[in-house]
């Protein structure tokens, strides 16, 4: 009985002795991160039968278990991995709304600065200061929309390099996955799975964690205790004791952007869908980088290249101060189209601006099948297919410049994504800002009646076939016409919005307000002439003064010029408020998912985390089990002694 007694305070020593060490162990990591409690499990081991009745024989420690709740920790990592791509979100959208917001730096006030100019060339056309400031604002203009595209390039360039540095850094985290997964199935096969390597588990279960701060992933786990880990569109980044590397490859469509692809081995990749990088920072990168970074620099694209198109035109219909017709003023962008890496066709593709004004600001798929094209507008995947090419579709004409396309080819159309980049000032010469109008118009001096003719106007068309020389119109009142247009233009007279077009030669009823055009001449001739008033069309060969196409040019600021029916100012107002709107959705997106990460987190900590009051408690109560334990030694001891005394 003595030897027993003995044996179950020696059982009770231990297991109080492992209790200690578990304990210990647990205050020495309190703040190891990815740590879980563990605790001693015990059992009573089976009692004797002796003497009619069962007699205990101690305890045995079962095994150390680790506190831990795989719901729980599914849980934190569904919500860190969203809380980490909406933190890379907000980020990444603050300084792009920083840019545009700045009221001194954005784009806003030098387009301001611009009009304010040309309303001053209005106000003062033959003034060479005034000119010269006009010129200067748009240079600044032109600085101040490259500024940006440079600005929002090197955005690109920044986000680009967050996904090569997320790559490298997730390529290390699977391989350690991979590795910890071959040394805990190796320990739980030596301990035929009944002791659990809780160390390892904690260690493995941080690395998953950290995978789900860059890129989101699932845990599947299997018989021997290994994780396999899938991206959250099913690609496998563990499988067992096996890793799988990501790499950051240039856009098949677009070399200048990376893509992430999964490296399959033998030079080959699969590259993965934007839907496919569901959560972590990566996701936030690539959805700040090819959603809103990519709309505000094609869009602001689109206003330089409405901007140059628009002005140039109407300053093309001016005269300068030497009086020769105005040339551009700003260069005008061109369409960047690239052949996707893996076309098999000779083709190039050219791509030009028909119309700024109906310029979308998205990209374009041009794919060819082999009878076929179809046009894909990436903003919102409408699509459109023609038998042959050239065609126009928003704005921009699609069209072979040589070769021929194979089946399977694709292209890339950015109609606006480098205008911004490449608008420049193509004039210096103050006297060559064309402030005047080509034509003027009087009255004959030796008329008798009361008709008036306005000051005239002149649209594209007249730059084909310019005013040689002076055009009189006289006023037969006999057939209330007006005769003397050139013989080889129609004449269009508009009276309430309803327009008549006579034959050219012919003379051309008179109706008091009514608009007449011919060969992009337009004017109105009101009031009551007598019979044979006349009314001169001129060249205007004094143009000094005159301050008429400066007016037309100042007007645009305020002319729905860009699809839609915005206007310069307001297509930027526009834009801004859309990044501010993006930026401040994501931060409430941020602050709600890092909200509700803390929350699980917290649950599973108050379950799993180190409590150093419950450990305090548990070394006294440790203690005090090692100390009756021995007690319980030392009684067994001198009963011994006393039955060894009996013999003596």
């Amino acid at each position: 009985m003595a030897n027993s007694i003995y044996s179950i305070g020696l059982s009770g020593l231990a297991a109080a002795q492992a209790g200690l060490a578990t304990t210990g162990h647990n205050i020495a990591n309190v703040n190891t991160p990815g740590y879980s409690r563990q605790e001693l499990l015990q059992l009573a081991r089976f009692p004797l039968f002796n003497g009619g009745s069962f007699f205990g024989q101690g305890v045995d420690v079962t095994t150390v278990r680790r506190v831990y709740s795989d719901y729980l920790a599914a849980q934190v990592l569904s919500t860190r991995t969203q809380s980490a791509r909406f933190d890379a979100l907000a980020t990444e959208l603050s300084q792009l709304d920083n840019l545009f917001g700045d009221p001194a730096a954005g784009l806003s006030p030098a387009l301001a600065e611009f009009f304010s100019g040309v309303n001053t060339v209005a106000a003062h056309p033959a003034d060479g200061p005034a000119r010269q400031s006009m010129l200067s604002a748009a240079s600044a203009l032109v600085a101040r929309f490259r500024q940006i595209d440079d600005q929002m390039a090197g955005l690109r360039a920044a986000a680009d390099d967050q996904i090569r540095a997320g790559v490298d850094a997730i390529n290390g985290l699977v391989a350690q996955i991979a590795g910890l997964n071959r040394r805990i199935a190796e320990v739980t096969g030596a301990t035929a799975g009944q002791q659990p390597p809780n160390d390892l588990l904690d260690q493995r279960d941080l690395l998953v964690g950290k995978l789900n701060d860059l890129i989101g992933a699932s845990v599947v786990v299997q018989e021997d205790g290994s994780y396999n880990v899938f991206l959250r569109s099913g690609q496998a980044l563990v499988i067992g004791q096996e890793s799988f590397r990501l790499q950051a490859l240039p856009d098949a469509r677009d070399p200048r952007k990376l893509e992430i692809a999964l490296d399959l081995g033998g030079g080959g990749a699969l590259r993965l869908r934007v839907e496919d990088v569901a959560g972590g920072r990566l996701a936030g990168v690539v959805a700040y980088r090819d959603g809103t970074l990519t709309q505000a620099q094609n869009e602001l694209g689109r206003l330089a290249a409405v901007l140059a198109e628009k002005f140039n035109a109407q300053h093309r219909l001016g005269l300068d101060r030497n009086g020769a017709p105005g040339g551009d003023v700003f260069s005008s962008p061109v369409p960047v189209a690239s052949a996707a890496t893996t076309n098999t066709g000779s083709a190039t593709l050219s791509a030009a601006i028909a119309d700024a004004g109906a310029l979308t600001a998205s990209d374009y798929e041009l794919r060819y099948d082999g009878a076929q094209w179809t046009l894909t507008r990436l903003a919102d995947n409408t699509t459109q297919t023609f038998a042959t090419l050239p065609q126009t579709v928003d704005g921009v004409t699609f069209a072979v410049a040589s070769g021929t396309a194979a089946a399977g080819d694709s292209f890339l159309v950015q109609p606006t994504r480098y205008a911004a980049r490449d608008l420049a000032l193509l004039i210096s010469d103050p006297a060559k800002v064309a402030a005047a109008a080509p034509i003027r118009t009087a009255a004959g001096g030796a008329n008798s009646g009361s008709g008036s003719i306005s000051a005239g106007s002149v649209t594209a068309a007249y730059l084909a076939a310019p005013l040689a020389g002076p055009l009189t119109l006289t006023f037969a009142a006999g057939t209330n016409t007006l005769s003397g247009f050139p013989p080889a233009q129609p004449v269009t007279v508009t009276v309430n919005g309803s327009s008549t077009t006579y034959p050219a030669g012919a003379p051309v009823p008179f109706t008091a307000g009514a608009t007449v055009a011919f060969g992009g001449i337009e004017f109105t001739v009101s009031g009551t002439p007598a019979d044979g008033d006349t009314f001169d069309v001129l060249p205007n060969a004094n143009a000094a003064g005159d301050n008429r196409n400066a007016q037309a040019l100042a007007a645009l600021a305020s002319q729905s010029l860009v699809l839609g029916g915005a206007t310069l100012g307001g297509a930027l107002g526009q834009l801004t408020a859309r990044i501010g709107s993006a930026t401040q959705e994501a931060r409430f997106e941020r602050d709600a998912q890092a909200t509700l990460y803390r929350q699980t987190d917290r649950a599973l900590q108050s379950m799993a985390g180190v409590n150093l009051d419950e450990e305090a408690a548990n070394l006294q109560r440790y203690q005090q089990a090692y100390q009756a334990a021995g007690e319980v030694m030392r009684i067994a001891g001198s009963l011994f002694d006393t039955i060894l005394a009996i013999g003596r």
